[in-house]
């Protein structure tokens, strides 16, 4: 038999990708899954968007290979965003590169940048391919805690103290995901500091900072970013085009061209009526992300009913497509928890170990499901948590 490659031995197929076919498995048309795990927008993108992508797709010019770095509208149309958005300015010839979702670029970034020697700060609890995509390409995965007891924030004293002499790359990601934490201006200064200080690169995963959140922050709006940053954004979340895998990095011209270099080297750009789609769906007014939070914030009150109904702990204060929840410590193994819930009630959460040792003692509601499911969740999940305690008190008589 052909032996796969080292490089994967350390690598786990990612967890959602294996645990969606166990929930697809357990569905039934007469008790269906409820998913509140997963982060997937189910709301429609602009009209405007989806008009562009129609009309752009009927032009039999449009079909072929493209610009790997964009068309120039894209990347104006992203400039004029973290303009509106971040007050923020870029070159949109020089600083801008699309890309088929920030997820890709996470690679492409790693591998750029990233020598077997290097160390890489991975934010624990935090998104799991930043690690594994550091295993992938053989550097050294070196996490760093953002702490309950500081609101989830970065606790710069003690990372301070560290020799980080090795650190080629920290990720960040604020609005973070999963624990909804949003960084203060000051912290992200402190950041830039810190990687001024020891030469190496932040990269800040940005593609919550309109879900649920009332100040948009960008980390290349901070002085002294430029010389030691990279941002990774989309339109995943913000503008409900997670499927649409649409994206971008934005960084000064010898870090675009560096990423530049691996990209092209991976796929032939990205389908012109995608990018035609993009450029309408980056001109959305504020009265259309008000409306889209509005929905996010009803729901958002329904995750928490759920969670009060598990007796479950969190914070009313979290940004993003998320809640993340604090099990009570009757729960002995949250897994153990999480599966109950799956196979008897038939509503999928997700368990915080995904994101790392932090999140051990933690779930994550995702708030992309219609309001009627989550009502739904909240009655199956009442009515489990009643036959539980009615068996449990059965059993000790």
């Amino acid at each position: 038999m052909i032996t796969t490659a080292r490089r994967i031995n350390n690598v786990e197929e990612y967890y959602f990708s294996r645990k969606l076919a166990e929930v697809r498995a357990l569905d039934t048309p007469d008790f269906p899954i409820i998913n509140l795990g997963i982060g997937s927008p189910d709301l429609a993108p602009a009209p405007g968007a989806i008009k562009a992508l129609m009309n752009s797709a009927q032009n039999p010019a449009h079909h072929g290979y493209q610009n790997y770095k964009g068309v120039p509208d894209l990347r104006k149309a992203i400039a004029e965003f973290y303009s509106r958005i971040y007050s923020t300015e870029l070159n949109p010839e020089t600083m801008i590169l699309p890309l088929m979702g920030s997820k890709e670029g996470v690679f492409h970034i790693s591998m750029a940048f990233l020598n077997e020697e290097d160390e890489v700060l991975i934010p624990d609890p935090g998104y799991p391919t930043y690690a594994s995509v550091t295993t992938l390409v053989g550097a050294k995965v070196r996490t760093y805690a953002l702490k309950e007891d500081l609101d989830w924030g970065i606790d710069f004293d003690e990372l301070s103290k560290q020799d980080l002499s090795k650190v080629k790359i920290m990720w960040i990601n604020f609005p973070h995901m999963p624990t909804g934490r949003i960084a203060s201006r000051a912290e992200l200064e402190r950041l830039v500091a810190l990687a001024h200080q020891h030469n190496f690169l932040i990269v800040n995963d940005n593609p919550y900072s309109l879900i649920l959140n009332d100040h948009p922050l960008s980390l290349l709006s901070i002085d002294g970013a430029e010389a030691v940053a990279l941002e990774l954004n989309s339109l995943s979340k913000s503008h409900n085009m997670a499927g649409w895998r649409l994206g971008w990095v934005a960084g000064k011209k010898e870090y675009i061209d560096a990423v530049l270099r691996v990209r092209s080297n991976m796929d032939s750009g990205m389908f012109l009526s995608l990018q035609h789609a993009a450029v309408e769906a980056l001109k959305q007014s504020e009265d259309w992300f008000v409306e889209l939070n509005n929905v996010y914030s009803e729901r958002r009150k329904l995750a928490h009913a759920i969670l009060q109904t598990l007796d479950c702990s969190f914070s009313s204060n979290q940004s993003g497509l998320f809640v993340w929840a604090k099990v009570p410590d009757s729960v002995n193994d949250v897994n153990v928890f999480i599966d109950k819930i799956l196979y008897e009630a038939k509503v999928f959460i997700t368990p915080g170990f995904v994101f790392g040792d932090a999140g051990k003692r933690y779930i994550r509601i995702s708030l992309c499901a219609k309001a009627e499911k989550f009502k739904e969740a909240l009655q199956r999940i009442a009515k489990w948590k009643n036959s539980v305690a009615i068996n449990s008190k059965s059993i000790a008589a």
